[in-house]
This record gives structure tokens, sequence and C-alpha cells, in this order.
């Protein structure tokens, strides 16, 4: 352990004038080992990567919608609907969301590579004074992509109905001041003890102008759900809120990934669902060394506490 410690403490400064793939790489291993996490695999939780994992779905033929494209094709009145069958076409389609927590910068990087592929997603922001950067929200919507509201009042509002759906009235409005918002996504908030959700068992989104909400209106028995919790795709063992009902049917299925280079080889044989919805955090994906390793760092520390919150809420 001291020897992995040295090597974090000596390489970390060296990657400020000399970010290297070989420093990095050692790094990454001498990380890993000491969180005692999985055996290291190759580089993940870089743009580069997730641009081979795009690229992947591209090149399978995947259609790749934001959310509110998704819920507009799945419309009685949609044009793409058979008739009689009442279905979108059997053809591979994935709904690519992204939940913008911290570093908005880290999103706008995220918007501009997806726009280079030709594909856009929906960008969820916090309305927090981390996040709401009205020019970053602004260049990403420009782009296509569909701008979303990360709704967290009932923890901001300590469970007060009256003052939660105040609070969301307030924080839609300053977003449609710079982009139109049409969809919303809910905030886990972990360390609070109110869920974001709570707020529709007495309200209805609907009277806001919203068409939908991921975990409110996708059929998740028909479309599976893979999410970077955790800085992991198997991070809903870590997970207070993100979490679907269908994962222990998935789990039994073996549809259990750990690595993007386990999601991008699944894609290739042809062993990944056929509908499926995405959800990453631009905060993970780094290919600046030194951001990459805090994140890598930090998330693992917040695992461990989101572990120990899951236990103690079970006992």
């Amino acid at each position: 352990m001291i020897s992995q410690i040295f090597l974090m403490l000596y390489i970390t400064p060296k990657l400020k004038t000399n970010p290297n793939s070989s420093s990095l790489k050692l790094l990454h291993s001498s990380t890993y080992q000491l969180l005692n996490l999985s055996t290291p695999h190759p580089m993940d939780f870089t743009l580069k990567t997730y641009k081979k994992l795009l690229q992947t779905f591209l090149d399978k033929d995947y259609h790749i919608f934001s959310f509110n494209q998704f819920i507009l094709l799945n419309s009685p009145s949609s044009p793409l609907i058979n008739s009689s069958t009442h279905q979108l076409p059997n053809s591979p389609t994935l709904i690519l969301r992204h939940d913008v927590d911290r570093m908005p910068q880290n999103a706008l990087k995220m918007a501009k590579l997806e726009h280079k592929l030709g594909i856009t997603s929906t960008y969820y922001f916090r309305t927090i004074s981390q996040t709401l950067k009205p020019d970053i929200i602004k260049e990403i919507s420009d782009m296509g992509h569909e701008i979303g509201y990360h709704y967290e009042n009932m923890a901001k509002c300590n469970g007060n109905f009256e003052m939660a759906i105040e609070d969301f009235k307030n924080n839609l409005c300053k977003l449609r001041e710079i982009a139109p918002i049409h969809t919303i996504c809910m905030h886990g908030s972990p360390r609070s003890r109110w869920d974001a959700k709570d707020l529709w068992k007495k309200y209805d989104y609907r009277d806001f102008g919203i068409m939908a909400e991921p975990y409110m209106d996708i059929d998740f028995n028909e479309v599976f759900y893979l999410t970077d919790t955790g800085r992991r795709w198997d991070g809903w063992k870590y997970s207070i809120r993100d979490k679907i009902q269908q994962q222990e049917k998935w789990n039994n299925e073996g549809l259990t990934f750990h690595s993007t280079s386990e999601i991008i080889d699944a894609i290739k044989k042809n062993k990944f669902p056929q509908k499926a919805f995405v959800t990453t955090h631009p905060q993970r994906w780094n290919d600046n060394p030194i951001l990459w390793f805090n994140e890598l760092f930090f998330q693992n520390i917040k695992n461990i506490v989101k572990k120990l919150l899951i236990i103690m809420k079970t006992k």
C-alpha cells in the first residue's frame, strides 16, 4: 500500500506537465489496487472511450434519440408508428441522457463530440450555481440537443410540498429563459431522506408543460437501463435512488457490465439489448489526467459512503 500511495503522490504532479498515457495507466493501475477494486481494465471514462462507445452503437445501426424525441416518436400520432401494431419499427434504439450534476464544461465537450457524430441527446441541468451556466446551456441547445430540468426540490425544501412546487416552478422558469424545456428528470440527492419524485404524488408535472419524466414514463419491461452511477456501469450496487425494479431480472439474464469495454464488446457481438436507455454523468468523463484521477478517487470514496447509507437504511 505504501508503494501505491507513493506512486500516486509522485506521478500526479508530473501529469500536470507531462500528461502521457503511460503515466496515467500506471496511476490508474495503482489507484485500483489501493482502493481494492476489480482488476484494472483498459483506460475507461475518457472522452476517447465515450466516442468509441457511440461509434459502436452507430456501426450496429442503433437509432439514437434524445428522451423527448423518443417520447414523441412513441406517441400514437407519430408518423413512424405502425397503424396495425401501434408500435415503432423493430430496429435497435438507444435513448441517450446526461445528468449534469457538476462541471458543465464537460457536458459541453460531450455535446460537441455527439454533434460531430450526428447524434442528439438530452442534458438535464441542476439549477445550482455550479451548473446553471446560460452560455453553456444555450450552446448545447443550439446544437440540437434537448435541455431538461434535473430537479431536486423535495430535498432542497426538506419535504415541504408547497415550498417544493414553488421552487420547481421558479427553477423551471429560469431554465426556460435559456432553452425550451419539455422533459424533467429527478436528481438522486443521496444524502436526503426525500425522493424528488415524491413531488408528483401531490402534483402533476404535465400541468407545467412537461411531457415526460424518465422514471415515470418509460416502460423498463421493454427498455433496458444502464447508468454510470458510481463511475462504473454496475453502480446500482451503490445507488440510493437511481435504481430500476427490473435490475434483478437483468442480472439473472447476464445483462451486467462493469466497464465500457464490456458494453462495446456486447454490442459488437449482438448481445446488447435492442432497446436501451443509457445515462451518463459528464463530470466522470475526462481526458485530462488530473481531473480523471480526481473523479476516480473521490467517486470511490463516495461509493463507500453510499454503501454504508444503504446498509443503514435496511437495518
